[in-house]
This record gives structure tokens, C-alpha cells and sequence, in this order.
């Protein structure tokens, strides 16, 4: 069996006061670009406000999208970073940048490359909402993206020896003639760390009650999926040096989240991706599963608060590690038949056999006649034993953030860069439109990652 990786983040003692570029965050976008910085000879300093790394990245289960990849042909599935780019413009309410869209589909499948040389395999495809094609890259072990990613790019952390530091919070953005010269920072005591470019890679503001309260107040009652520094602090950092916020309002809201417990799961898009419906508190289907987090949203929105129960069989869950840490953790009913899981889950049991049923004979004709699913009908529900998760949906991620432009500059209310400060990942906004589309979150980490790491690059040696 592989040995367990375990990293520590660095002493801080070990703190210089000069570095090439300051990375804040140790997500996705973070890690990425530390290692892309790293591999073109720079110096960088990745600094985490809180105790656990990784911030948002570790949650996520599903995958990352990507078109054109090498992965896709292998599993004999054409796609072009066209369709790509057009059900994201479609799913985002045709609100996406245009620029931002354009340079994320045509470099995910040199993402998916990359993390494929730095032996970080993403080699098996599911599907999430809004999509056509399978383009939803993950892991053969079926394990959530989000810890993988975050793990094994830890592991060249420590392999290039990056400094890592936990427990800092980033203060404020130091400028001198209108370009960035550094950070002010806290730990157990003030400090000043100079750098001609800084990352922010700090995600977005899905825990950030005072945020979400000047922005989208009508959330402030929902749970969120977020971890709890999901704050918003770089976009008050960016904000402070004169930097553009865009789409700020626009926050999703995930539609399948596990919510009877005193944490709030989310339950990723993969599960109705390889098969799952849901079903109403009568045991009927009333959305096509697989349509935009938005539109399933409101559906459920639409039932009256009671929430939903995502349905699903054995064969679906063996599609779906994720579940099995659902199920440990206490969120999953289960039934050895259809009947005795409608009893547990108090659902009428000739409604839930019958909605199952017609769930099966449309898998089999492809053709889902009642709302028009055309995606996740590879296997219908018919092996036992029989499964359910009541969710409701939660604030889970904000397409709103710092302006930036493809070369992840963060522009100033004037759309001019400001110079040496670059952003990548949920911090940035204008990528989504109104509606993020599920994968695409870890995709936009990890190509916005290499590009500023491949941007301050050219910054600084310019």
C-alpha cells in the first residue's frame, strides 16, 4: 500500500523578508502557480491564513473539465474547445467574459497535460450539469478531485522546497509608484515581506457573511459548503489598491447539499452525473437532474423547503467514491429493496417503485420523456441495495470577484493592469457568468494557476 503523505508547512522562523512573487492561498490556483513559478526559476512564497491547507480545492468531488484531451480519445469521445466554450456560455447565461472563456477552454487540456507530467492522473470522464459531453476529468480511483489535487500537488511543494507558510494573514498590498512591492502581513507579530508581484489566489467570499450582506442579502439565512476562510480577503486587498470588482451579485447556490447534520455536505454532481434522480417528498422526479445549478436550484426551491432525496442504486455508488465517505459519515439511507428505502425515507412506496420504473425505462430507450435528460443515462437504478441523501441547496460558490484579464493582471477600474499584482482561481470573477457549470471551478484553478505563475514569469524578467 502507498505510504500516507503528510506535509508540514514551513517554520516560521524560516520567513525571509525578500521574494520574487508572494502567492496568498494554498488552493488550487495557489499550489499551481507556485510550482509553475518554481519550474521557470523563480523564487516564490505561498502564504495560508489558516491552520489547514488547500482552502476550497479539498471539497471539491466531482472533477475538472477540460476539451481535446488526450483522455477523451482514449475513452473514444471527440469533443472541440467550441462546444466547450458554448455550453459554458449557455450555462453562465451567455454573462461569461468572453476573453476569460475563450483562454480557459482552449488551454484545459494542456492543464490536463501538465498535471498528467507531473504524474497527476486525471484519466476517467463523468459528466456534470449543463454539459453535452463528457469532459469531467478525475482520477481512475474514483477519489473526490479536490483532495487529490490539492495532495499530490503538495507533494512537489515539498519536492522543490517552497515555503509554505500557515497562520499568516496577508494584510495589505504594499505599493511604490503605483506597482506592487510587496505584502503587509500578521502572524504573531507584524511583517513586511517585499516581492515585485503578488498572486492572489485567496478564493472567494462564500463564508463571508459581511460580503454576501452588501451583495446578495437574500442568502444571508442559507448554509454554505464553503470552508471558513472563504472570507472574500482578496478582493478587499485588490479593492484597496484600486482594483475592479465584477459581478459581485452573482453567487450560485448548490443544489445538493446535506444539510441535517451540524456541517453542510455537499453532495457533488457526479452522483447524478453517473445516474441518480431526485425525487420529491411524494417519490417523484420534478427537474432534469443534469440541467444548470441554477435552473435544479430553483426547482427544489419550488417544492416549498422540504428539500429532496437523490436516489441511487449500488451500481451508481460504485461509480462514486465520494459516497462512501458520505455514507461514513452518517449522510446515506440505505434499503435492500426500493420499498424498505421509501419506508425509511417516509415517501410513498408505489409513487417511488413507479418513479423508478419509468427512471429505468427511459435509461434503456434514452429518452427521458418527462423533463428531457439526455446526460448521466449510462446505468438506470435496479441493483440492490438501494440508496438516498436528503439535500437542500446551500451558498457554494461566487462567480464575482477581482477584474482580471487572460494573463490573470488584475485591472483597475479603468481595465488598465495594476502593475505586479496578477489573480487566479474564485477570487477572480467574470469567468462564470451567472452560473457556474460543475468541473469547472478546479479546471479554472489550475489553467489560470499556470498562467500567472507563466505571467509573473514575464513580468519580472521583462
Amino acid at each position: 500500500m502507498a505510504e500516507k503523505f503528510s506535509f508540514e508547512p514551513t517554520d516560521l522562523k524560516q520567513l525571509k523578508d525578500n521574494y520574487d512573487v508572494i502567492i496568498i492561498g494554498s488552493g488550487g490556483a495557489g499550489l499551481t502557480s507556485a510550482i509553475q513559478a518554481y519550474e521557470l526559476g523563480l523564487s516564490p512564497v505561498i502564504l495560508e491564513k489558516m491552520d489547514k491547507l488547500g482552502g476550497n480545492t479539498t471539497r471539491a468531488s466531482s472533477g475538472m473539465n477540460a476539451a481535446e484531451t488526450f483522455v477523451q480519445l482514449n475513452h473514444k469521445i471527440v469533443d472541440s474547445f467550441a462546444d466547450f466554450y458554448n455550453e459554458t456560455f449557455v450555462g453562465g447565461g451567455k454573462m461569461n467574459n468572453p476573453e476569460l472563456l475563450k483562454f480557459f477552454t482552449e488551454h484545459g487540456a494542456l492543464a490536463i497535460d501538465w498535471l498528467d507530467q507531473h504524474d497527476i492522473k486525471l484519466d476517467d470522464l463523468t459528466i456534470t450539469g449543463g454539459m453535452k459531453t463528457m469532459r469531467t476529468h478525475r482520477p481512475s480511483s474514483l477519489a473526490p478531485i479536490g483532495g487529490y489535487l490539492v495532495t499530490e500537488l503538495l507533494k512537489y511543494i515539498a519536492k522543490y522546497q517552497i515555503p509554505l507558510f500557515d497562520n499568516i494573514k496577508v494584510t495589505d498590498l504594499l505599493t511604490d509608484n503605483d506597482q506592487i512591492v510587496g505584502v503587509k502581513a500578521f502572524s504573531n507579530r507584524e511583517i513586511k515581506i517585499q516581492a515585485k508581484a503578488v498572486v492572489l489566489a485567496t478564493g472567494g467570499f462564500g463564508a463571508g457573511k459581511d460580503l454576501l450582506a452588501q451583495y446578495r442579502s437574500d442568502l444571508l439565512n442559507l448554509r454554505t459548503t464553503n470552508q471558513p476562510g472563504a472570507t472574500g480577503d482578496g478582493l478587499k486587498l485588490a479593492q484597496k489598491v484600486g482594483a475592479k470588482l465584477v459581478d459581485m451579485d452573482q453567487v450560485q447556490v448548490h443544489p445538493t447539499v446535506q444539510q441535517d447534520t451540524p456541517h453542510a455536505f455537499l453532495i457533488g454532481e457526479a452522483v447524478r452525473g453517473e445516474g441518480a434522480i431526485l425525487v420529491n417528498n411524494s417519490g417523484q422526479r420534478f427537474v432534469n437532474e443534469l440541467d444548470t445549478r441554477k435552473n435544479v436550484t430553483q426547482a427544489i426551491d419550488d417544492l416549498g423547503g422540504t428539500g429532496a432525496y437523490l436516489i441511487f442504486d449500488q451500481s451508481i455508488r460504485n461509480r462514486v467514491k465520494a459516497i462512501e465517505f458520505y455514507d461514513h459519515i452518517g449522510l446515506v439511507e440505505t434499503g435492500q429493496t426500493l420499498s424498505a428505502l421509501a419506508e425509511t425515507i417516509k415517501v410513498d412506496i408505489n409513487s417511488l417503485q413507479s418513479t423508478v420504473n419509468n427512471w429505468n425505462q427511459a435509461v434503456k430507450i434514452k429518452n427521458d420523456q418527462d423533463f428531457g435528460r439526455k446526460t448521466g443515462m449510462e446505468r438506470d437504478i435496479s441493483e440492490a441495495p438501494f440508496f438516498a441523501i436528503h439535500i437542500a441547496p446551500a451558498v457554494h460558490y461566487t462567480m464575482g470577484g477581482v477584474a482580471i484579464n487572460h494573463q490573470t493582471q488584475v485591472l483597475d477600474e479603468a481595465n488598465q493592469p495594476i502593475a505586479g499584482l496578477f489573480a487566479a482561481g474564485e477570487v477572480a470573477g467574470g469567468l462564470h457568468g451567472n452560473n457556474r457549470i460543475g468541473g469547472n471551478s478546479i479546471a479554472e484553478t489550475v489553467v489560470f494557476g499556470r498562467q500567472a505563475g507563466q505571467q509573473v514569469y514575464k513580468y519580472l524578467k521583462g
